[in-house]
């Protein structure tokens, strides 16, 4: 079998909070008097993973935390063949809490920057915001956004039965200045709230999405469109939204025609790697290697990576695919 790790990978969906190592995050901890639990609970639902990273939240307070994190998602990121990311950050959460609204975002592009420079990953920063908080605080990270380069987008995470519409005007005018618009959708909630995401939210590409299944006429419209699905079987299933790895929807997805890329949402959660994801789809799903390698393929084209950068993308992961290719 051909080595996963040397698949060249787009990774799109990766929040950097929750992918902190442990020994790193044990640290911060011990720095900063945050009690964590023994293990990683095991969840019943969205709101018991809130819970959970809020703690991790807490455990992130200094400028250098924030740096290194993101240096160390870098490092971890490339050892995994990733040489494309576009990592999310609730940036104006962390601000509030912090009373400091521009530390956390200037300190992890700083982080960015000096691990993209040691490793050669190649990255760009999507901002969040939780469904569940105020407007107000949804311009103030439209207003970040808009304030670094680096950052390409911004969208909508948590929990999917609070409506996008209170937003609405925010994301119109996210979209008049240029940016990038990626909601969550389709996860927790049913093929409403992918709706909603695409006509209200402007939605690019669907986080998550994999209730899309239970509307064809909506399957249809956003094959046609050519949005993708940001799909993470690991998390997906570690967050209880699906029963096992066996039982999710990936394999109806991809044969229904839509663009799948493969992520990891959560990794410190799940313990797998972007790398891992794709092993278990070989595993569970008996995907071949042009199979896994259309999967990325698929990453590579929904991204918003430069023109340049795809073409890299795409030429590596068909030297991959070669007979007789190293790796």
């Amino acid at each position: 079998m051909r080595e996963l790790a040397a698949l060249p990978k787009a990774h799109l969906h990766v929040h950097l909070e929750s992918t902190v190592r442990p020994g790193t995050l044990r640290e911060l901890a011990d720095v900063h008097g945050v009690v964590l639990p023994d293990r990683t609970p095991v969840f019943d639902g969205f709101r018991a993973f809130a819970d959970h990273n809020s703690l991790v939240r807490a455990c992130l307070r200094r400028a250098e935390d924030f740096e290194r994190v993101a240096r160390e998602f870098c490092e971890d990121e490339f050892a995994q063949g990733t040489r494309y990311a576009e990592v999310t950050f609730t940036a104006a959460s962390h601000g509030e809490r912090l009373g400091d609204p521009d530390l956390p975002l200037t300190s992890v592009l700083k982080g960015l920057s000096e691990g993209g420079a040691r490793t050669g990953l190649e990255w760009r920063v999507l901002l969040d915001h939780s469904r569940r908080r105020s407007v107000d605080r949804a311009e103030r990270t439209l207003d970040l956004a808009l304030r670094h380069e680096e950052v390409v987008g911004l969208g909508l995470a948590g929990e999917e039965r609070h409506p996008l519409k209170p937003f609405a005007a925010v994301f119109d005018r996210a979209r008049e200045a240029g940016l990038h618009l990626v909601h969550h959708a389709g996860e927790d909630a049913g093929p409403a709230s992918i709706r909603e995401a695409l006509d209200l939210g402007h939605s690019e590409r669907i986080g998550h999405g994999i209730r899309i299944l239970e509307d064809p006429e909506l399957v249809a419209e956003v094959r046609a469109r050519g949005v993708a699905l940001e799909v993470c079987p690991s998390s997906n299933v570690a967050l209880g939204l699906v029963p096992s790895l066996a039982a999710h929807p990936l394999p109806r997805l991809v044969g229904a025609g839509l663009a799948v890329p493969l992520n990891t949402d959560v990794p410190s959660v799940t313990g797998t790697t972007l790398t891992g994801e794709f092993a278990l789809a070989r595993a569970n799903f008996g995907y071949d290697h042009a199979a896994l390698a259309a999967i990325a393929a698929a990453g590579v084209t929904a991204s918003f990576a430069p023109e340049a950068t795809k073409r890299a993308l795409h030429q590596g992961i068909a030297a991959w695919l070669r007979p007789g290719a190293a790796g």
